[in-house]
Parts: structure tokens; C-alpha cells; sequence
């Protein structure tokens, strides 16, 4: 099979077209011939920082953990999928998982789902990481009905989805952007959006929480940006993170009294542990999206296998306006 590989890790480093094995199917497993992979933001950290991530895969490597594809072949036992059904999922591209830059991929059914019917492959290989991120994100913060929800970072791959999520759970959403596009985004989300460059944190908790804060708060940006979400934060709110690679007095938290939630949703994959809570998320994600309440954001650009390092660059240029996709 036809696959792009990386065969060193750093700042420079490019990625090489291979013919390597196609793979088989065993149990538990299935193998995808895979139609789309979207690039995430931890795929570019393992291409730039390798052997300093404890994730990164053995050189050399296919990377790519999100995809959309047909079931090619099943293991044994496996009942809920069949040869034909289109799936989609985030199952490789790390570790020792073969990622989805390649025609064939071996997937753990743990990790898969049906694709949504209502969105094509290209929307599907857009979801997987950063849905699961989000909606797993908002139920540990314990979104309900009626609650105000500030997203931070709303325009970006997770944030998007977040956004969309929590107004479907019925909340009253505010999100955080800093360009004129962004906001016009956010605003077709039917959420509001607060220029952060230009409205100061106690300024918009006072205009839309009248000073209470915001009783639930998913911050995508991390960093210095958490004292931010603190800031903003109502007494005894719920944090999301998922960027909390920081250290970071936490006094401001303990008297509001808030609660923090990291979100590392590589761990089912990484440890093994907990897989088949992706598989339900998914599965949950693709009844919301057929139900018209949920679509990714996908940059105008359009890549293949032969152009898998421009894909990587436009995603930390900065310059992508939702999710970057390959097509394989």
C-alpha cells in the first residue's frame, strides 16, 4: 500500500512517500481503507518534537491519528462492523499504532464508530480527536441546561465543536477570537462572540454575567491563559483544559473554590485503558450531527498523500480557518 512516512523528527523535518505492507486484520480489529485524516495540533508536536514526546512513534513512521474510510476486512469477534460500513475514528499515529497517512489502516473497534451519514468523509476525518476532546471536556465540567458557557479559543479545532455542543446541550455560550472572520463564525453558532484584544476579562463579565463570572468555562488556549479563565470564572465554576502544560499558582482558583478538568484524550490509546468510551463518544457525536445540531469547520485548503508537510505547515502557519484534511 501506498503511505507517507516521516523518517526523522525536528523542525525540518519532511515526509517521504513508501510502499509498505498492507495490514491484516486481527481480533479485535479492523482494517480501513481510509478516504480522509485531518491534521491536529499534536500531530504537528510529534513531527517537531519526536523523541522529546513520550508518544511519538519508533522512526520510521506513518503519523496521522484521525480518519474516515470503508471497512475493508474484520478480525475475529468483531460483530459491529462489517466489510462495506463507513467509520470514522481517531485509532493510530502514535506509539506503536500505525497512523492514517496510508490507504489501509488496522483499527481496535474500541475506537471506531459508524461515520455521521448527514457529512462527507472529509467532515467526518475532521472530528474524531478534537469532538471527543469537547464533548468529553463538557460532560466532566458537568454542562447543563441554562448555564452561561465561555469557550476560549472558540473558533479553533476543538473550540468550534465546543461551542456547537454547548448550545446544544441548551446553554448560553460566549467564546473568545480576535479576528473579523472568527467572529462572524461564532456568531453563526448562534453564541456570542468577545474580541479578547479588545474587551478586557472584567469588562465582559460584567456586560453578559452581571459580575457573577461564567458557571462553566472550556479553555482550548492554555498557557497564561488559565489565570484568564480564573478570572472569569463564577464561585465554585467548572474548568475544562486542554493545554495545562504549565505551572501555575493556583490561589485564584482555590478561593473561588473552582474545579479543574483536564482533558488528555490520547490516554485510552496510549494506556489501552477506557477505549471503548471513545467508541460511545463517537457514536454520540455522529446521532448529533445527523440530528443537524453539529458540523466541522475545514479550511479551504485541499491536500493529499504527496503534500502531507504543506498540510502540517498551513495548521502552524496560523493561517487555517478550521480543520486541515488530507485526502488519501
Amino acid at each position: 500500500m501506498k503511505a507517507t512516512t516521516i523518517t526523522s523528527y525536528g523542525e525540518t523535518a519532511t515526509f517521504e512517500i513508501a510502499e509498505l505492507p498492507k495490514p491484516t486484520p486481527t481480533a479485535g480489529h479492523v482494517v480501513v481503507r481510509i478516504a480522509a485524516s485531518s491534521v491536529n495540533t499534536v500531530d504537528t508536536m510529534i513531527r517537531s518534537m519526536g523523541a522529546d514526546l513520550p508518544l511519538s512513534p519508533a522512526l520510521p513512521a506513518v503519523l496521522g491519528m484521525d480518519f474516515a474510510g470503508v471497512v475493508e476486512a474484520v478480525g475475529e469477534d468483531v460483530t459491529a462492523f462489517a466489510v462495506g460500513d463507513e467509520v470514522y475514528g481517531c485509532a493510530g499515529g502514535l506509539a506503536d499504532l500505525q497512523g492514517a497517512l496510508a490507504e489501509f489502516m488496522l483499527a481496535d473497534v474500541q475506537l471506531i464508530a459508524h461515520k455521521p451519514k448527514s457529512i462527507s468523509m472529509r467532515e467526518a476525518a475532521a472530528m474524531p480527536l478534537v469532538g471527543i476532546t469537547a464533548l468529553e471536556g463538557l460532560e466532566r465540567a458537568g454542562i447543563t441546561e441554562g448555564q452561561k458557557v465561555l469557550v476560549q479559543g472558540g473558533a479553533g479545532g476543538v473550540g468550534h465543536l465546543v461551542v456547537q455542543l454547548a448550545k446544544y446541550f441548551g446553554a448560553e455560550v460566549y467564546a473568545t477570537v480576535s479576528k473579523d472572520q472568527q467572529i462572524e463564525i461564532i456568531k453563526g453558532y448562534g453564541a456570542t462572540p468577545i474580541n479578547y484584544t479588545s474587551e478586557k476579562i472584567a469588562d465582559y463579565v460584567v456586560k453578559y454575567t452581571d459580575s457573577v463570572g461564567f458557571d462553566l468555562i472550556f479553555d482550548t488556549v492554555g498557557g497564561a491563559n488559565m489565570t484568564n479563565s480564573f478570572e472569569a470564572a463564577a464561585l465554585n465554576a467548572n474548568i475544562a483544559s486542554t493545554v495545562s502544560l504549565l505551572e501555575i499558582d493556583l490561589s485564584p482558583a482555590h478561593f473561588k473554590g473552582l474545579s479543574l478538568h483536564i482533558v488528555f484524550m490520547l490516554l485510552p490509546m496510549l494506556s489501552g485503558q477506557g477505549r471503548a468510551k471513545h467508541g460511545e463518544i463517537l457514536a454520540k457525536l455522529a446521532e448529533i450531527v445527523d440530528a443537524g445540531a453539529l458540523k466541522p469547520l475545514l479550511d479551504e485548503a485541499v491536500f493529499d498523500l504527496d503534500h502531507v508537510g504543506e498540510a502540517y505547515d498551513r495548521l502552524t502557519s496560523g493561517k487555517a480557518i478550521g480543520k486541515v484534511v488530507i485526502d488519501v
